[in-house]
């Protein structure tokens, strides 16, 4: 679906030119169109355990830690539009460190942009929230809990009250929205695709329990969750002018409880072969 979004974005990029978008301030085109695309992201974006992956040895090259797949979206995209890809992504990436490198051999995501940058495509956000965090507090012992932070997540995360994941959200979206500005710093004319994240857990029901091992009590508290970090996504999109990509309808019948050959994404005991 993300591969769909950017496809027909990208189509109309190369048709009308860079910039083109109705309502859009940058409507002066470049005036040679490039063809290259980055993809900047997380794991959501790097693909952990789609085959193949990449590494120092492969061609195209990536660093090993970054678990990318010459499969993942953007690479899909890439081939579809006939792009020149420059895979960034790389798992465990937070906002910050797309300004800064995850380690030895591996330069700061934004670095792989430039002035003739055409097409940008960026999934963060996740790990700035504290998605693995989150999902090791909230699992399950039995479907009505207790968890490894007490006898349910939402009650740990709400203190005084006051929904600490939320604070946090807010938090987030304004390290993603000041991202989305150094982006348009450095490649003014390129069109910027936010993609949101897909759904984990199903929209309604009991779960899956224990191959999603959550409570049914903190299932509603997580979707929750998610869809508000989807949404202020969607918001710092629409406030820097960019397109956001929506993964959470179109990915709602392919949750982490429905059948292996059908879910999008992996549960936290995954099957063999794919990444939790």
């Amino acid at each position: 679906m993300v591969c769909v979004a950017l496809v027909a974005g990208g189509t109309a990029l190369f048709a009308t030119g860079v910039g083109a978008e109705a309502g859009a301030a940058r409507t002066d085109p470049m005036s040679t169109v490039s063809r290259s695309y980055v993809a900047l992201g997380d794991s959501f974006t790097s693909g952990p355990a789609i085959p193949a992956q990449l590494g120092p040895a492969t061609n195209p090259s990536a660093p090993k830690r970054c678990m990318r797949s010459s499969d993942n979206y953007p690479s899909l995209a890439a081939r579809a539009l006939d792009l020149v890809l420059t895979d960034a992504s790389c798992g465990g990436a937070t906002s910050e460190d797309l300004a800064r490198s995850q380690g030895v051999g591996t330069p700061p995501q934004l670095s792989a942009i430039g002035s003739s940058t055409s097409l940008i495509s960026i999934g963060i956000g996740g790990n700035d929230l504290g998605f693995s965090t989150i999902a090791a507090n909230c699992v399950s012992a039995t479907p009505w809990g207790p968890t490894r932070v007490g006898w349910n997540c939402m009650s740990h995360y709400t203190v005084g009250g006051i929904d600490q994941l939320a604070a946090t959200i807010h938090g987030v979206g304004l390290k993603v929205a000041n991202v989305l500005t150094e982006i348009r710093a450095r490649a003014r004319h390129a069109r910027v695709f936010v993609v949101g994240y897909p759904d984990i857990v199903p929209l309604n029901g009991s779960g899956c329990w224990p191959r999603l091992p959550f409570s049914a009590h903190d299932l509603g508290y997580l979707r929750g969750v998610e869809a508000d970090l989807n949404s202020t996504l969607a918001k710092d999109a629409k406030a820097a002018n960019d397109i956001y990509v929506d993964m959470a309808a179109p990915s709602a019948s392919h949750t982490a409880c429905t059948p292996e050959d059908t879910r999008w994404v992996d549960s936290i005991v995954p099957s063999p072969g794919s990444y939790p």
